[in-house]
């Protein structure tokens, strides 16, 4: 291996225990201290002497207690976040992902930017390695969510023989919590705690349709809130849902099946010109010199990197087909 390779090798594993040693100081050490702390108060203590607390704590938005402080402040952030880590089912509080989210970019920016000495191109790829984080959680949300479309179905099925059984509607959210895997039986869970704690059943359902931005359970929240109002079969209309649910299920597949061809031609087309340009400045920096230090050539790859993304917000659009 060269001077050259050992350099950036040794420039990686730098960046790399900057960024670990910080996420282990600033998150991970207050959080062993905070469960030491509570594992000693549990074995000291005396539960008598204890008064009790009937109200739940608020979730804490970071450890880091000034991060913590700002985060509350700025609630057109962190509630944001907060809905979408909990609905990609994702163990992990605002703070800690917006340090990995800024750990990221600061590692991706400086390693290009040592390597091609050209911020502008170090910037992107900054943003790039930021957007992993948020792309993951995300796909785990989509994932999720699909998930639990395709099993809430079934889910209404069993509701609905519950109902037909002679048991009230509560009792059979209780059965899907019991019996359904996750992610249905969790949310089914959670929604049953709601209204068994004391919160109106209108009001868990609407929250219920909210957490899960899905149309199959706005249509359940739909149902059930209009039979409570006008009367009616509760456990036929289940039954009929439950049949409609199954065949849009069934086009969505259809459909997913159909567009594959077209959705992997446009990931090939998006992902082929940013990978050439980079083999390119990795293998020949010499020959791309002129578009990056000419000012014709830097007016070039503006306009070309506007032409992608038009072109990708296009073909994206000519595949995503509505259902």
């Amino acid at each position: 291996m060269n001077n050259q390779g050992l350099l950036l090798l040794g420039t990686f594993v730098g960046v790399f225990a900057i960024v670990t040693g910080a996420y282990w100081l600033l998150v991970l050490l207050p959080e062993t201290r905070g469960q030491a702390a509570l594992r000693r108060r549990l074995k000291s203590e005396d539960p008598k002497n204890e008064r009790l607390r009937l109200l739940k704590k608020e979730e804490a938005l970071s450890n880091i207690a000034a991060l913590n402080t700002a985060l509350r402040r700025l609630t057109r952030i962190h509630r944001p976040l907060t809905l979408l880590l909990d609905q990609a089912d994702v163990s992990m509080n605002v703070g800690t992902f917006l340090m990995l989210t800024t750990s990221s970019f600061l590692a991706a920016y400086l390693v290009a930017n040592w390597y091609f000495n050209i911020w502008w191109i170090a910037l992107p790829i900054g943003v790039i390695a930021a957007s992993i984080p948020l792309f993951t959680v995300r796909s785990l949300r989509i994932r999720r969510i699909r998930a639990f479309e395709e099993q809430f179905p079934e889910a209404i099925d069993l509701i609905a023989r519950a109902m037909r059984a002679g048991h009230a509607f509560p009792t059979g959210m209780k059965m899907v919590a019991d019996e359904m895997p996750p992610p249905v039986g969790s949310e089914f869970r959670l929604l049953y705690d709601k209204q068994n704690y004391g919160a109106p059943l209108p009001d868990a359902l609407k929250s219920f349709g909210e957490r899960i931005p899905s149309l199959d359970a706005r249509f359940f929240v739909t149902a059930v809130l209009t039979q409570r109002e006008a009367g009616g079969n509760l456990s036929e209309v289940l039954d009929r849902l439950a049949a409609v649910m199954r065949e849009r299920f069934r086009i969505r597949r259809e459909v997913r099946v159909r567009s594959a061809h077209g959705r992997i031609t446009a990931f090939v087309l998006a992902g082929l010109p940013p990978t050439l340009a980079v083999l390119m400045l990795s293998s020949s920096p010499e020959q791309m010199k002129l578009l990056t230090t000419d000012p014709i050539g830097i007016r070039m790859i503006i306009v070309a990197v506007i032409l992608q993304l038009v072109g990708m917000a296009v073909v994206r659009k000519l595949v995503d087909i509505e259902y």
